[in-house]
């Protein structure tokens, strides 16, 4: 199974223990809210709370043994719109040593331009 898959997979079970196992002790998030830097305990943290983001729609976009990149609609449990977000990975020793995001807020009046 992918690095990606195996993360999604964990995710969505909130099974802390895998996570752990897949991400690098020296993990570095930076999400795209914030300007915020997070670290492997905040990922996990997460999981293990009671407000676990949600997502739908998985995809692997690419991935090889040094990088991943993956798009999902995440829903989050504080009441923001959800977003279609792209994730960029590194790994390293076969973990996540980064995560990069980007996002587009989703919403009922959210309209792509040109349609």
């Amino acid at each position: 199974m992918s690095i990606i898959a195996a993360y999604n997979e964990a995710w969505d079970n909130g099974d802390v223990d895998a996570l752990a196992s897949l991400i690098h002790d020296e993990c570095v998030f930076n999400p795209h809210v914030g300007g915020m830097t997070m670290s492997k305990s905040d990922i996990l943290g997460f999981v293990g709370g009671n407000n676990t983001p949600t997502s739908e729609h998985n995809r692997i976009l690419f991935e090889n043994d040094e990088v991943g990149v993956a798009h999902s609609v995440v829903h989050f449990a504080n009441d923001s719109d959800s977003e279609a977000v792209l994730s960029f990975m590194r790994f390293k020793d076969g973990q996540i040593i980064s995560m990069e995001t980007g996002a587009t807020p989703l919403s009922e009046d959210y309209q792509l331009i040109g349609n």
